[in-house]
């Protein structure tokens, strides 16, 4: 196993078209929720105990084993607004076109036969750390440093914030990365013996919310 992949996996250049998307910061911020980076921290670290959480256990359970298609179902039940679920397919369908180029699996395949409009993007995300061969506790990472980081990089678009500022946010929540990784991939290991309902379905109501609110906006700069 090289960990290295790890780093590709999480690298912001990786084309997984989450630089299109907002994680819910951009309608957050016309709100008036997020408006510098001490707001910006409190919306990061919200996010990542509730969906960020769920993302972790999915991807954490897709690379440990567990059935990938009955996984995609489980996270259409974790997700009650249908413009999120439109958005986890659709960077889903990214992330597999990059995940085969570049690690490519018969796995990968069999989910990109059964879902052709595009699987959740956590389970695709764990199964592409699956095939290159990370372990379940590297997948619930990478779920969950994206859940702060893209509504961080995206946060210094819409509000001018200063990268640095923004960087910190981020390193001031590595702690709380690490808890909600290390949980997650506990509940993937559980999910093997006790069933898929044992993983976590954490709710972000307000998220759901605005991310409803924000796919009809006329106007927007990001997807989501």
């Amino acid at each position: 196993m090289s960990r290295a992949a790890l780093l590709v996996l999480t690298d912001g250049r990786f084309p997984a078209g989450g630089h299109a998307h907002s994680g819910g910061v951009e309608p957050a911020v016309a709100a008036g929720l997020v408006k510098d980076a001490h707001s910006l921290g409190d919306f990061c670290r919200g996010r990542l105990h509730t969906t960020g959480l769920v993302a972790a256990a999915l991807a954490a359970a897709a690379t440990a084993g567990c059935d990938p298609v009955a996984l995609d179902e489980a996270a259409d039940a974790r997700t009650p607004v249908l413009a999120l679920r439109i958005t986890a397919r659709k960077l889903g369908r990214q992330m597999m076109r990059a995940a085969r180029a570049t690690w490519p699996s018969a796995e990968l395949d069999a989910l990109a036969a059964a879902r052709p409009r595009g699987a959740h993007q956590p389970v695709v995300l764990g199964l592409a750390a699956r095939s290159a061969g990370l372990s379940p506790l590297d997948a619930a990472y990478a779920a969950a440093y994206e859940a702060v980081s893209g509504p961080a990089t995206a946060a210094v678009r819409l509000l001018s914030l200063d990268p640095f500022d923004a960087t910190a946010v981020l390193a001031r929540l590595t702690l709380d990365v690490d808890r909600t990784a290390a949980t997650a991939a506990t509940a993937a290991a559980r999910a093997l013996d006790e069933g898929l309902e044992s993983l976590p379905a954490a709710s972000a109501p307000l998220l759901d919310i605005v991310a409803q609110q924000h796919a009809a906006w006329p106007t927007r700069l990001f997807a989501s």
